[in-house]
């Protein structure tokens, strides 16, 4: 990796997390750089569309890296184990930053969803991932493929406000409170399913 690569992946990566902890308004360009220990010059060199940029790449990228851990988490014999596993990732990064970094993505779309059009793609795009993930986790667990989108929305919605609950609580216990309820209807769901086809 070339000295150019690897400022523009620092920046990239400062970006992410400067966002994620403090939304796209409350982080300026300066701070990213001198977190980053990038030189000045090097953001509009790397990144000519600026700022707007940068969070298109951060958006992207940290949206990728955690759909990765997704599937991981998800990939298990049961809804329980994999929520279960979810929840365990999510709580661990949450819990890790002391309360600061929740969803990578939800404070970037909060701050820029009606002003930015490359940046709400970017966030429509990450969030349409995960659930492509939560999606096929959900078919595998026997889930009919004509209810596992509505279901996968349900789900990601039911995590996302309660990782956001746990981040203004200062306490995983939102997150774990989610596991049973969630696995109960997705088995439920299944069941139905499985009945009704036998």
């Amino acid at each position: 990796m070339t000295k150019g690569q690897d400022t523009r992946q620092r920046v990239v990566r400062t970006a992410a997390e400067l966002f994620q902890r403090q939304g796209y308004h409350a982080t300026g360009v300066n701070q990213i750089l001198s977190t980053g220990r990038a030189p000045k010059g090097s953001l509009y060199f790397h990144f000519p569309g600026g700022k707007e940029q940068v969070a298109v790449e951060a958006v992207t990228a940290s949206g990728a890296a955690l759909g990765d851990r997704l599937r991981a988490a998800l990939d298990a014999a049961d809804p329980a184990d994999g929520l279960t596993r979810l929840v365990d990732l999510l709580a661990a990064a949450l819990a890790g930053s002391d309360y600061e970094q929740g969803c990578p993505v939800a404070g970037i779309a909060i701050d820029t969803a009606s002003t930015s059009e490359p940046i709400r793609a970017a966030c429509a795009d990450a969030y349409g991932r995960w659930l492509e993930i939560i999606e096929t986790a959900l078919t595998d667990w026997g889930v009919p493929v004509d209810q596992a989108a509505a279901l996968a929305v349900t789900l990601f919605s039911a995590l996302e406000g309660a990782l956001l609950l746990a981040r203004v609580r200062r306490d995983t216990g939102p997150l774990r409170a989610v596991v049973a309820p969630l696995a109960t209807l997705i088995t439920a769901t299944a069941t139905a399913t499985a009945t009704a086809t036998d």
